[in-house]
This record gives structure tokens, sequence and C-alpha cells, in this order.
């Protein structure tokens, strides 16, 4: 059995080995034990049920919820030669029946349907009619309360276990919490399940943590810094979308907006464009990413906090994977927290929902081993005492000297304030107090004459705002009310009595920024090392011109880690190229000559 899965793993989609957990995974779909699977983004949770599908008798049917993302793996999986089809909205009713006749005929290997189409008595008839090998629930962390993404539909999805009775069902996910599991586990109603648990860490990519100040021009610092290279750019609100696609437009940065506002047409040309790499940066808003899976996506900018550790993992996941180093940039900031608050008011998960958010504004003010944070947010040991890919551990923080001494002289301005008055201010009246400010709401206050007014008249309005958000994400200072007016937290007056000490991180100076870039320049060039990039570049082209020809992503052509080997090797023969990073038999037949031609005009 083993021998089968590495043989049909090589002849469909050209790899000798498989990546961790994957193979056990299989073996429990072959098996027939129930399983649920969780590996991160880029880590080939897709292959373990398709791989599978093909060494069973009858159809696989997965179940999926996007059109977008349905379309991206049947498209992939026939370009590999593979029978696959999905039933949507999407199809007219002629290709509707033509998949209907291919499914009664045994044709179909894979079919890919939505959780609301499973709940017609149409569809369970024609699925008990072709002989279904297994069920699979893919993006299951839909399925539970606890998830990111919840959709009701698929929590009534227990209903296959009592429909297909003797059918196996197996679960995949790339992001699920503990909570999120025993959900899906118990929704599904699974006895003893299979569980596979991949690491969450993704190790290629380098996470990076900013307060937000002048955010255009902290987005294209990155730009400059990922030249003709692929980026998302997430922003919070519809009209932040406008906003910054149009700015950077205007200043020879060229991208495409995509929202849930603009039309279901205009949406699905600039998710095209972007896929098919007619275009390389794409701002949108969260309803832009589940199911793109262009694999040479080599930067994710978020220009506000997200609302949950889960949904920052999954966007920022949608860079490097193909393996190759990629970049996260987060720009943060207190009214960041306050949106999400106001959106979460009439949730009715709103203290689950308000615990998550405490912990991602958490993850973005304490400073720390962003790889580690995640591990552990997940339930996960992370054991690298550097992980070597994010500012914290690259040392691109600079931690301010005495952050004990610091956090007293802010949270006392805080306390005498209120007692002078009975109540708090915010974070702006605080600081112009500290720096010594003589405002006319200070003087009109009289707390010219507090004995925290000017302790501390170097540090600029900014820097004293950066320190007092990050004692507030770290619990010791309170954000409440209408006008986010400041309180000390039992945490904090542990900081007061010296009972605890705040980790404090300074503002980048340009001096680091430089350093940082160089950093950077030079690791790109490593990455390189050896390769043709020019020849890499014409392939690149070349992907490009058949993937608009057959009207399919670029990346369901070859993903870039194939086109690096090739500029490696370049190959200029049909058994050379055979061995070339994902290429198939099928690859091997449509695609090996017309590569070849590109690397031996180039040589």
């Amino acid at each position: 059995m083993q021998q089968r899965m590495y043989d049909v793993l090589k002849k469909y989609w050209g790899y000798e080995s498989f990546r961790p957990l994957q193979k056990e995974a299989i073996l429990s779909i072959l098996e027939e034990r129930e399983s649920l699977t969780v590996l991160p983004t880029g880590g080939g949770k897709s292959l373990c049920f398709q791989l599978p599908a093909l060494l069973k008798d009858g159809m696989a049917c997965v179940i999926s919820p996007l059109i977008a993302l349905m379309k991206d793996q049947v498209d992939g999986l026939k370009d590999m030669g593979i029978s696959a089809a999905y039933l949507n909205s999407s199809i007219s009713l002629t290709e509707e029946r033509a998949v209907i006749d291919s499914i009664r005929m045994g044709k179909i290997k894979l079919l890919y349907i939505s959780p609301e189409r499973l709940q017609k008595e149409t569809m369970i008839r024609l699925l008990k009619s072709a002989g279904v090998s297994f069920f699979v629930i893919d993006e299951a962390h839909c399925i539970s309360h606890w998830g990111h993404d919840f959709r009701e539909d698929y929590r009534n999805l227990g209903i296959i276990k009592e429909t297909f009775e003797g059918i196996r069902i197996h679960a995949f996910t790339a992001t699920a919490t503990v909570e999120v599991r025993k959900d899906i586990i118990e929704q599904l109603a699974f006895n003893d399940p299979e569980t596979q648990i991949g690491s969450v860490d993704r190790p290629n990519l380098i996470y990076r943590v900013m307060l937000r100040t002048n955010i255009i021009k902290q987005i294209t610092d990155v730009l400059m810094r990922h030249p003709d290279e692929a980026g998302i750019i997430y922003c919070l609100r519809r009209d932040d979308v406008e906003n910054v696609s149009a700015k950077l437009n205007d200043l020879g940065f060229k991208n495409i907006p995509y929202h849930a506002g603009m039309t279901d047409s205009a949406r699905h040309l600039h998710q095209d464009r972007f896929v098919r790499e007619e275009v390389d940066i794409i701002v949108a808003t969260v309803a832009f990413g589940l199911g793109i899976d262009r694999s040479n996506i080599r930067f994710v900018i978020h220009a506000a906090m997200p609302k949950t550790i889960e949904h920052y993992h999954q966007e920022t996941g949608r860079a490097g994977r193909d393996g190759l180093a990629s970049y996260c940039y987060m720009f943060y900031g207190g009214m960041d927290y306050r949106t999400w608050s106001y959106f979460l008011k009439n949730s009715p998960s709103r203290e689950t929902m308000k615990a998550k958010l405490g912990a991602i504004y958490n993850f973005c003010t304490k400073p720390g081993c962003r790889h580690r944070i995640f591990a552990n947010y997940f339930g996960q040991s992370y054991k690298k005492t550097s992980c070597e890919a994010c500012d914290y551990c690259l040392n691109e923080l600079e931690m301010v000297e005495d952050p004990l001494l610091l956090g007293q002289k802010i949270l006392s301005c805080v306390v005498r304030v209120r007692e002078r008055r009975g109540f708090g201010f915010g974070a702006d009246h605080i600081a112009n107090v500290l720096r010594g400010n003589s405002t006319e709401r200070i003087t009109g206050r009289g707390h010219q004459n507090l004995s925290t007014f000017g302790i501390m008249p170097e540090a600029s309005i900014p820097f004293i705002r950066y320190m007092i958000e990050q004692l507030i994400g770290q619990g010791f200072l309170l954000r409440e009310g209408e006008f986010s007016t400041l309180s000390v937290t039992p945490s904090g007056r542990e900081l007061l009595s010296g009972d605890a000490t705040p980790l404090l991180v300074k503002p980048m100076i340009a001096a680091k920024k430089k350093e940082i870039q160089k950093k950077a320049r030079e690791k790109k060039e490593r990455d390189w090392a050896g390769m043709d990039q020019k020849l890499f570049e014409l392939l690149r082209k070349k992907r490009a011109e058949l993937a608009g020809k057959h009207g399919v992503p670029a990346y369901i052509i070859f993903g870039d880690k194939s086109l690096k080997d090739m500029a490696l090797t370049k190959p200029v023969t049909r058994e050379a190229f055979a061995a070339v990073f994902g290429v198939g038999e099928h690859k091997l037949k449509i695609y090996a000559d017309t590569f070849i031609q590109v690397i031996s005009n180039h040589n």
C-alpha cells in the first residue's frame, strides 16, 4: 500500500517524499479510520485527501466553503490529469448536467460541493447512487462556534454519519485551537478518531509588528523592499482599502482593490488578475484570501490589527506557501482595539471574541518571539530558544533601559489625574501632563500642579503614547468608556509597588530601519545564490502566458519552487525535466517541451 502511495505521489504531483503528517493522514483514510488533520497553510493538507481518492474505489466528496476554493482545487487537479469537478452556483445548468452525467458514469474521482448543497435531497440521492468512497470536511474550523470563520450550515454536517451509514468522514483545517478541535469532533460525532496535529509554526515567515504612524509611508517603505514581488495589503475597512489603493497607485505602486462592497463581477475580475499574476499587489479587506493558493506571495502587510490571532495566523499564512522566505508586517494602533470592540458590541459570542481580541492586542504590544506566541496560543510547545525569524529574535527591537521606572511614572500620572478630579482622562492628556505641556485643558484642570507634571520632558508625545499602548496591551492599564479614559488595573498596582515589570520597546529609528533593509537584501542574495534570475523571470513570463491561455491561476501551471529548480538545474531534456520539483507525468507531457525551449533559448 505504501509503495502505491509513493508511486501516485510521483506520478501526479511530481514529489519524491511526503511532508510531515501527510503520510499518516493518508493512511487514516485508506484504513477507513475517522480523522481530524490540522496542518498549517502551506503544509499540503489538500494532498492528504486527494491522493487517497485515487487509490480507493468510488468518488470522494469534499465539502468546501467557497466557490473560489473549489475552483482552484479542481483546476489544479485537472492540470495534473486527475478527474475532478464541482457543483455550485457558479456553473450553468448545462454544465451541472454534464457533471452529474459524469458522476453517474463513474468518471469523477473527487467532487467538491458546499455544505448547503448537501442539505438537498436530490444531492443526497445522487451521492448515494455514485458510491462515495469517503467524505472530506475542508476548512473544518467553520464548524465550531469557537472558530474564526463559523458557518451555520457547517454545524449541520453531523447528518452525514446518519445519512451515509458506514462511509467515513475526515476533517481538515489549517488553524484550530484545542477548543475548536474538540468542537469539530463532537459536532461530526466522531468516535475515537485519528488526530494528526501539525506544528502551527511556519519557520519561513518573518514577522514584524510596529506601531502605526504614517501608514502610507510605512507601506511604501515595505514595497520598496519587495520590488516585483507579490503581496497582499490588508485594511480594516472598505474605505481604507479604496484610500490606500488609490494613494499607492498615485505613487506608482500598481495595485488593485478588493472588498465586499464591490460588485461580484469586479471582485472576481480583481481576484483573477491577482492569481494569474497580471498584477502583483492587491489591497483588500479580510473578505479576500480564503482559497487563494498563489504560492509566490512574498509579503503580507496588515495596515491595522486583525481581530484574532487565528485570523492573523491564517492571513499571514497566505505568504510563502512554496516554503521560501516571506515577510509579514503589521502596523497597529490603539484605535484598532476600539474599532473591533465596537463591532463586537452586539455579537452573541461577545465575551469569547473580546478575549481573543485581547490576545491579539497583547501579541502586538508585548515583545516576545512571535513564533513562540503562535505555538503557545494553539496549545503547542516551541522548543527553539530563538526563531531567528521575527523582529524580537532578530534583535530589531530596542528595549527601554528601565521599564519599571518608566511604567511607574506613567501609571502614577494616571492615578494622580483621577485623584484630582474623580474621573479619568485619555492617553493624549496623560502624555501632555507627563511631558509638561501646558495645554489649555491641563491648566483648566490644574494638572500643571501635579507631581507628575513634566517628569518626562525629554520624551516626545508619540514616544509616550507608544509606551501607554504597550502598558494597556500588557494589562497594566485599562482603556474604557466612550472617551477611552485610562485607569490602573490590579496588575498595574503591582507594577506601582515594584512587584511586576513591563517589557517596553522603543519606537524604531531610521538607522535601525536601514540596518533591517540591509539584512533583508543580504538574505535575498543568499536565497538566490547560484540561481539564474534572468532565466527565472523568462520562465515566470512563460508560465503567465500559459495560465492566460488555459484560464487558470499561474501557480497551477507551476509554483515558484519549480521555476527556481528549473533556473538552477537548467534541464534541456525530458528526462532531466522529469526530475524538476513538482513535475508529474501529466505536467511532463503537456509542459516539458515549452519550458525546455525557454531554457535552451536562454542558454
